[in-house]
């Protein structure tokens, strides 16, 4: 069954896109399911269509799924404020998915840890999709070098084809749908170019936001079972493994599960895989 588009308000004049699954049950015109809910979020600059082949799995196995694109990212509103890991976290929270298992890509692990730890109804479990263990603050030496690197660039004016091309050559790999799900990312104009749904001042808020509130601070709140997904490519992939390690040693009852060589987009590039490993994370907590 196709997936339904819906908007959620979830603060002041604030709605939120978010695109569901049903479970198999209700897909096939039975009773609603009762498998335990997924909440899926992308991360920085992504968007919910970046979930689509996990989530299609996962709701054939009977689990409704709600993916949500964040504030200024995807289809949703594009207020002033709000570019943060708290509110984002808010935000979900008033999605109204209680128990459900979070999954969270790169910012959007953090902003799972931060739900659980402040929203304990809201998760019955956490899975980290390389992410929500990055801090900072341990990783430059100053908010000026984090910007500088990680500020993205100003691609506005890009012929959209040029971008679809580069992606399919730096991943082969990928299908067409992710390819395609990719550039949901962005808008792409009547005339053929693109420019960021996310501006670069909003997605910089909140990068300083992750600079200054880490999810390490809020383990010691999370009560709930947390699967750790890292991408391990070879460079660097010893000292990836130790921020991983460290992050299970500090969660209460955490599991991780590696992907050596991946890219950092799992969910694009062996969304199977991953919705197997999910499938499990439920199997393991009761569905």
């Amino acid at each position: 069954m196709a997936p339904t588009d819906e908007r959620v308000r979830v603060a002041d004049a604030v709605y939120l896109h978010v695109r569901r699954w049903p479970g198999s049950d209700a897909a096939a015109g039975g009773a609603p399911t009762r498998k335990r809910p997924f909440l899926l979020v992308p991360g920085l600059s992504g968007n919910a269509r970046l979930w689509d082949e996990v989530a299609r799995e996962l709701s054939a196995a009977g689990h409704p799924v709600h993916a949500v694109d964040p504030r200024s990212h995807g289809d949703s509103d594009a207020p002033p404020e709000g570019y943060d890991t708290g509110t984002a976290a808010e935000d979900l929270a008033a999605l109204g998915v209680p128990g459900a298992i979070v999954v969270g890509h790169a910012w959007g692990g953090d902003v799972a840890v931060v739900l659980a730890a402040k929203h304990p109804e809201a998760a019955a479990a956490l899975a980290l999709v390389d992410g929500g263990w990055l801090d900072l603050s341990a990783e430059f030496t100053s908010w000026e070098d984090c910007e500088q690197a990680l500020r993205p660039p100003d691609i506005d004016g890009l012929p959209a084809e040029e971008l679809r091309g580069y992606l399919r050559r730096g991943h082969p790999d990928w299908s067409g749908e992710a390819i395609e799900a990719t550039l949901g990312n962005m808008r792409i104009w009547p005339d053929g170019t693109l420019s960021r749904r996310l501006p670069v001042d909003r997605h910089m808020r909140i990068v300083r936001s992750m600079w200054d509130d880490p999810p390490q601070r809020y383990y010691p709140s999370v009560s709930v079972p947390v699967l750790l997904v890292p991408a391990l490519p070879a460079e660097h992939r010893q000292a990836r493994r130790a921020r991983v390690d460290a992050a299970a040693g500090a969660l209460g009852d955490a599991t991780v599960r590696p992907y050596l060589g991946a890219d950092h987009d799992l969910h694009a590039q062996h969304p199977r895989e991953l919705a197997a490993d999910l499938l499990a994370l439920a199997a393991r907590i009761g569905d």
